[in-house]
């Protein structure tokens, strides 16, 4: 895809929608970092049922740690891997607590000190709670980037690395948002709604979809 085209391609979805963020629902960095954590292999609504119990109760790391790791669970069972993930946030809270002063830090490496922390995670928070122009590759990402030629690459920090390159500065706070809308909602896995694909004649997929069913 030519500069050109990349530049069209991040417009359009700009003009669509000039203001994107995250589907998970949060008020302070780490709300976030809470939600994304209990997001990996599970829906953003199914997150956002479990934290509207959550967050009113315990939305700070001294919170969550005098709910304790069974009454965390209580909250958040509903949710696939929960034993690991409740684990893994009281061990965050009680590092952000001892090292942080409670607070998430705004540095690649010390979030991703955080247990159940990774770069993806690191990411989200960076350019969500932070606005660092960071892009979180997970599999909507890179599934747009490799189908639509955006930044082909055979893996997500292979991918990550490519859109760092080719996505212009004056798109790079929102493209993380934009792509994984994009990916969520027209270019899906089984089926993407190519005929209604504000971008197709950008895309360089070979298998583009003709008509939707009921078309």
């Amino acid at each position: 895809m030519t500069p050109a085209e990349v530049h069209e391609l991040f417009s359009r979805l700009r003009e669509l929608n000039p203001h994107p963020t995250t589907e998970l629902e949060y008020s302070t960095p780490f709300e976030l970092l809470v939600a994304v954590a209990l997001s990996a292999q599970a829906t953003d609504v199914g997150v956002n049922r479990a934290t509207r119990r959550l967050f009113p109760v315990a939305n700070t790391p001294q919170a969550i740690l005098a709910l304790g790791e069974e009454g965390l669970k209580r909250y958040i069972n509903t949710i696939g891997l929960y034993n690991a993930k409740a684990a893994n946030i009281i061990a965050t809270c009680r590092i952000l607590l001892e090292k942080h002063g409670g607070e998430v830090p705004r540095d690649r490496a010390a979030l991703e000190a955080l247990p159940g922390v990774g770069r993806k995670t690191a990411n989200v928070v960076l350019n969500t709670a932070f606005g660092e122009p960071t892009i979180a590759v997970d599999t909507h990402i890179f599934r747009v980037a490799n189908r639509t030629g955006l930044a082909p690459g055979k893996d997500v920090r292979e991918v990550e690395e490519g859109l760092l390159r080719v996505v212009p500065p004056e798109f790079l706070q929102d493209a993380h948002h934009w792509l994984i809308l994009h990916g969520r909602y027209t270019c899906k896995a089984r089926r993407p709604e190519c005929p209604r694909c504000p971008i197709r004649d950008l895309c360089r997929y070979e298998h583009k979809t003709l008509a939707l069913p009921g078309d």
